[in-house]
């Protein structure tokens, strides 16, 4: 019985695989293929007059065809690109049995099908660099039809643009859309240009647990979990920070980590609930120190993807060139919504929310409110990177007093494009402030703040051993990726972004 889901073309794909096999050709052969060589290798080195690549060995999938009597033209794409392929029925049928040619290739065969080619280089009569088969062999039949990409008055568009469906079959996407690769291609640079960075510094990559008793580091609501052998909940991770500067108590002067963190929050285009983070922490350096450090780092990565400090992003263009301009928040919020914050109690923030039309709940204490406002008013207009400096201290309870003002921290955000990209601090080491900076978040958490912070008692014990003065910082890498690709929404820097079940 035929499957009702299946598409008419797709059982005509399955009835081609059936004939394969009754005609002897294994459509999933079990040995390797020893390619030899690319089609971007092919079409960037090839010399008529040096009559190079004599003999060839590439591999990839069949995008077009063009069938004329006893010869044809096809078109496969493996991972650099796509080149043609001359097809000659005496040629890979010698002698008198026509079968492989005149069923199967030209039959059975489909567009999608994944094919290996032995043969050598030539120019065609267009001046076109081809691969002249002399062996063709099948290595996957496709049972499924590709939205192939079409041609129309000089122009390609594709048939699969529709967002949804390019996420949600990501591999598809890769193959029609060649430009997607590019994508994630850069993004692994990037991340190896970070990670030689933070190495030539000397700092040490480190792993830290995923699955935590506490969800500490951040602000943030988590996923939860139970474990069935220890009988406990534990937690999907936040962050790493309270583990990594626990290895800075233990001596290390320097560690950083690619971590995949979790968030049971909203998505949209700058969220998702599964995200990968950079977060490094050096003792001995504080919040000054890492502006400059960042600034050079994000300034490496722009030059060693780009070859410019200048990327475009959407219809503007980012200029990566350091130093950045630094501004504080309270200076942010004077200049941009017209009020002077500094020294408000509570009730009055409330007010000037009100005032400003900012949206507000019952349970935002007087940090909240204030980054209110500047989420409402300042973020936006941040599009050239930007510190924003010297937070207040309720919504920083991992970081140092301000040494200047109390009721401030020694916090900086780095802004760029309107949106957060990385979170940094001279990081808190005085256990007694940390304790009751801790006691305070329990505090907005019986206010009904679902994400202040959980109590770490055993991040207070590994500070009680004494923990250097330490820089810390976090930087977002979708986002990152996004702003170096010139990608607007973070599900396009991700392979399987998170989505609702078909």
């Amino acid at each position: 019985m035929e499957n009702p889901h299946i598409s008419e073309q797709e059982q005509i794909r399955r009835q081609a695989l059936k004939e394969l096999e009754r005609l002897g050709v294994d459509s999933y052969p079990a040995a390797a293929f020893p390619v030899d060589t690319t089609a971007l290798e092919i079409l960037t080195h090839y010399d008529a007059q040096k009559d190079n690549f004599k003999q060839v060995t590439l591999a990839g999938r069949i995008m077009s065809r063009r069938i004329m009597g006893a010869a044809s033209f096809m078109v496969i794409q493996d991972e650099t690109g796509r080149i043609q392929v001359y097809v000659k029925r005496d040629e890979i049928c010698p002698g008198e049995d026509k079968t492989l040619y005149n069923t199967v290739f030209k039959k059975l065969l489909d567009i999608g099908d994944i094919v290996g080619i032995k043969g050598f280089a030539f120019v065609t009569q267009t001046g076109e660099i081809s691969v002249h088969a002399k062996e063709l062999v099948l290595l996957s039949k496709s049972l499924r039809v590709l939205p192939i990409v079409k041609e129309k008055e000089g122009h390609l568009y594709d048939a699969f643009t529709d967002p949804e469906q390019r996420y949600r079959m990501r591999y598809v996407d890769l193959i029609v859309n060649p430009q997607v690769r590019e994508t994630f291609v850069k993004r692994t640079k990037m991340v190896n240009v970070m990670r030689d960075f933070f190495n030539s510094h000397g700092y040490l990559e480190v792993e830290t647990p995923i699955l935590q008793p506490i969800p500490g580091g951040a602000n943030a609501r988590p996923f939860v979990t139970h474990h069935n052998a220890l009988d406990i909940p534990l937690y999907m991770r936040i962050a790493n920070e309270l583990y990594l500067k626990k290895l800075i108590v233990g001596g290390f002067p320097g560690v950083y980590e690619f971590s995949k963190d979790f968030r049971n929050e909203g998505m949209d285009r700058t969220h998702n609930p599964e995200f990968t983070v950079l977060e490094i922490y050096v003792a001995y350096k504080d919040y000054f120190w890492m502006m400059e450090f960042t600034e050079n780092l994000v300034e490496k990565v722009a030059l060693e993807l780009h070859g410019t400090t200048q990327v475009p992003m959407g219809d503007r263009v980012i200029d990566w060139k350091r130093p950045y301009r630094r501004v504080t928040m309270l200076g942010a919020i004077k200049e941009y919504a017209g009020v002077d914050v500094s020294g408000m109690d509570e009730e009055t923030l409330r007010k000037t929310c009100r005032d400003l039309n900012v949206p507000v709940t019952p349970s935002m204490g007087k940090g909240k409110l204030i980054d209110a406002i500047f989420g409402e008013y300042c973020e936006k207009h941040l599009i050239q990177p930007t510190f924003i400096t010297d937070y207040p201290k309720a919504t920083s309870p991992l970081t140092k007093k301000h040494r200047e003002d109390p009721q401030l921290t020694e916090r900086f955000e780095l802004f760029v494009n309107g949106q957060e990209l990385a979170n940094a601090y001279s990081e808190l080491n005085d256990p007694l402030d940390q304790l009751e900076r801790f006691r305070d978040q329990l505090k907005l958490k019986e206010k009904g703040d679902d994400e202040a912070m959980f109590i770490d008692m055993d991040f207070i014990r590994a500070l009680e051993f004494g923990m250097p003065p330490t820089s810390g910082m976090g930087i977002g890498i979708d986002r990152l990726c996004m702003l170096m690709t010139n990608s607007a929404s973070i599900q396009d820097v991700l392979f399987f972004p998170q989505m609702r079940p078909e």
